[in-house]
């Protein structure tokens, strides 16, 4: 299989090593999700880019909306998220990353990146939520530790929002 198929569509399980058995790629990758080890790796992989001065510290931030499949709007509205009367919904939990908007069932991702494409922080919301609310949120979450003494850097030089331009 040519690389860049590869690339756009993941390994086919045929693909793996059969010492992973049926399933047991993904069940690592839960689980590692589950523990914090992908966290962990990330965070370590950021020190370490900062350690080697290759962080430039002048951000941009900007976000983009993902469309839910079809299928995602069939789930079953329980507890918080069951519709009021006025046909809105009475109260969605702040940590859900499907919403309504203009698109339908959407979801949108505010990224934080450093000049040289690193990501240092990421927030997903639900695709009604505004832009501009979530830019403080979203650097508030730039957190890059130090490999030696020192506290966290979390503040950037400069940061550079995405504006798109008005429409007449």
């Amino acid at each position: 299989m040519d690389l860049e198929r590869r690339v756009r569509t993941g390994t086919p399980w045929r693909d793996l090593p059969a010492d992973y058995g049926r399933g047991r790629a993904y069940d690592l990758f839960r689980r590692w999700q589950g523990d914090g080890t992908w966290h962990r790796i990330f965070t370590a992989l950021r020190a370490r880019a900062d350690a080697n001065e290759l962080i430039t510290w002048d951000s941009n931030v900007d976000s983009t909306v993902c469309r839910a499949r079809q299928h995602a709007a069939g789930a079953r509205k329980r507890g918080a998220c069951r519709r009021n009367r006025s046909g809105g919904v009475a109260t969605e939990p702040a940590d859900h990353g499907l919403g309504r908007s203009r698109g339908g069932l959407t979801g949108k991702l505010h990224l934080a990146v450093e000049q040289g494409q690193k990501p240092i922080s990421i927030m997903i919301t639900a695709g009604q939520r505004g832009d501009s609310p979530q830019l403080e949120a979203v650097l508030g979450r730039i957190r890059v530790p130090r490999l030696g003494p020192g506290r966290p850097r979390n503040r950037p030089r400069r940061v550079r929002l995405a504006v798109e331009p008005r429409r007449a």
